[in-house]
């Protein structure tokens, strides 16, 4: 494909692409703080942080631990795939934010089913977290298929 192609805004993508058949290499630098996916992202970090931040002190190199470590990478992940040179190098470091989602997700249930967190905070993570998931999976699928 090389013509122009443009993602719609629920992926994010704000930029216009040339991709080339030979790899999907983008001739224009993507700028990752204009993703949609990535803001959401980012937000999704910061509640986490503050969330965990209530856990009990014992918890701080467990869940604490690992439930933000899980969290700051979907950005990370994001922001570090827009900075590679083709749209299947950036669709293989959105697989990697997906899974650090996932994991996210579940620490969601176990602080839940733990009592740390209350229903109501959980159930908001998940409908963001799920909301997040479509957005990156229906992105990502713009830059596999070009």
């Amino acid at each position: 494909d090389s013509g122009q192609r443009t993602a719609d805004s629920e992926g994010g993508l704000s930029m216009v692409f040339q991709s080339r058949a030979s790899g999907g290499s983008c001739s224009r630098m993507r700028n990752y703080k204009q993703f949609e996916i990535w803001k959401q992202g980012h937000a999704l970090v910061l509640s986490v942080y503050g969330i965990t931040g209530e856990f009990p002190q014992a918890e701080r190199y467990g869940l604490v631990s690992q439930m933000r470590r899980a969290g700051v990478s979907v950005p990370a992940n994001i922001a570090e795939g827009s900075g590679r040179p083709t749209s299947a190098d950036f669709a293989r470091f959105l697989s990697i934010a997906l899974g650090s989602l996932s994991e996210v997700d579940y620490y969601v249930i176990l602080a839940r089913d733990l009592e740390y967190i209350n229903a109501t905070i959980a159930s908001d993570l998940g409908s963001r977290i799920a909301d997040l998931r479509r957005m990156m999976t229906k992105f990502r699928s713009t830059l596999v298929t070009g």
